[in-house]
Parts: structure tokens; sequence; C-alpha cells
């Protein structure tokens, strides 16, 4: 399907690895130019180099670290023309209350919750000065379904469902829409560190990681293409009366009682 995207220029951060990479694909799929960004310079050229590779599009990417506000500032200024803003970065740790230091909490919010916030504060800007742009929040099932054992992350996700909802609800009227999407397990390797987590603290083991892994539904994880082809859906006029609201993509895990 042409989803009429063609021409169109997205910015998508934590782009190098998993559903990033996978968004970064499947937009470049239907003629989108693409801003990648994430933290390490070598996996962004690996990922520029594959996609550019593939498609007939152009690929710029930026090594920054968005828990630094500065950066975000930086973005917005050398790039306020963006049609699609792709809020992917961030992973925050495993583990209960005890276990995720004062630190280690406020490190992984100031990349996922404040980095988004203040990624939104600015694009909305500036895609409202031009009445037109969309913003879709990669978060994640946590924050529905809430985890004592990730704690972190299901305050945190279910903080900026708040956020995308409450941004998102009246967007249209600046001409723009706010989504999200809540990913359910998915095939990352993100995915797997969070599991030998898990397993090191239940069973003493990581290697037993794979075990979690058996009552998903359909008897797999997702794969990052399945988010990536409704990154691109969302981001389309096709979707153009779609906003202030999440979709999750689990497999119907969310409404099946625990899995782990």
């Amino acid at each position: 399907m042409d989803l009429n995207l063609r021409g169109r220029t997205a910015l998508i951060t934590g782009a190098s690895k998993g559903i990033g990479i996978a968004s970064a694909e499947c937009l470049a799929a239907e003629g989108v130019n693409l801003i990648l960004v994430s933290r390490t310079q070598a996996d962004l050229d690996a990922a520029r180099d594959r996609i550019a590779g593939r498609h007939n599009v152009n690929v710029q990417v930026h090594a920054f670290d968005l828990s630094d506000s500065r950066n975000v500032d930086r973005l917005a200024e050398q790039h306020p023309d963006i049609d699609i803003l792709v809020n992917n970065a961030g992973a925050i740790p495993g583990g209960d209350l005890q276990a995720i230091t004062e630190d280690r909490w406020r490190a992984a919010w100031d990349l996922k919750v404040f980095g988004y916030i203040n990624m939104c504060r600015r694009f909305y800007a500036e895609m409202k000065s031009r009445k037109r742009g969309v913003i879709i929040n990669i978060l994640g099932m946590a924050g529905e379904k809430m985890d004592r054992t990730y704690i972190a992350g299901s305050t945190g996700n279910a903080a900026l469902m708040a956020f995308t909802k409450a941004l998102g609800g009246s967007a249209g009227d600046d001409g723009l829409r706010v989504v999200g999407i809540n990913p359910g397990a998915i095939a990352t390797d993100r995915l797997v560190t969070l599991m030998k987590t898990r397993a090191q603290g239940q069973f003493g083991d990581e290697s037993r990681w794979e075990e979690y892994l058996k009552p998903l539904p359909m008897g797999r994880a997702g794969k990052p293409r399945e988010i990536g082809v409704m990154v691109a859906l969302l981001a389309s006029d096709l979707s153009a009366y779609t906003s202030g609201t999440i979709i999750t993509i689990d497999g119907g895990a969310a409404n099946r009682g625990p899995m782990f």
C-alpha cells in the first residue's frame, strides 16, 4: 500500500537498533527521508548504510545523548521543519523498588521520560507554526500492565501515556496529531537484557531468560517490523483522525492475565 508519505522527513530517536531502525526502514520504504539519532556513532553509521543501500532516500545521523536537553535544542535548531517525530530513545532498567537506586532511576527517566517531553516541547512548537506534523511516542506495555519487578519502567511509561493522551487530545486544534504505541514483548536486544535481569533475580541464572517467552501470545515475541509498519501507518494521512490515543501491539497479552 502506498501511504503517500514520499518526500516527507522523519526524525527518529533510538534509531540505530530494534524498533527504531525497524521504524526507519518502514518509513524509508515509503519514500520518507530520515534523520536518525542515537548515542553511538558507529551504530548510526551502520544503520545509515543499511537503509541508504536499500532505499532511495536521504539519511542523516546525529550521535546525541538526549538526556541532555541542550542536544534536544541542537536537533530542533538543525531540523526545525520535520514532518514526523518518532520518540523511541531510552531503556529503563528492570528491577523492584529496592533494586533501582535513585541515580539509576533518574538517569533512565532523564533519557526516556524527560527526553520525550523535551523533544515534544521543541518540535511541537515548530510543527504548530506550520500547522502540520505528527508525533509518535513509542512507550511500552508496562505502562498499562503494571509490574513491580519493572517498577521504574511501569511508572515512566504510565506517565508518558498520560502525557501523550493529554498532548494529543487537543493537538488537532493546532493542525497536528500526537499518538503513542505500547509494544509488548518485542524480539530486540533490550528484551533479552530485561529477561536476563528477571532470570538472574528469580533463578539466580540469567541463561534461563528464554523460559519467560514460552507463555507469550502466539508462542513468540513480536517482531520489530510489526511496530515499524504501525509507525508508518500512523504517520500517514490514512490515520488523519487518530490523535491522543495509545495503540497496544502485544498479541493480546495485556488482556490474558500474567505472563511472567
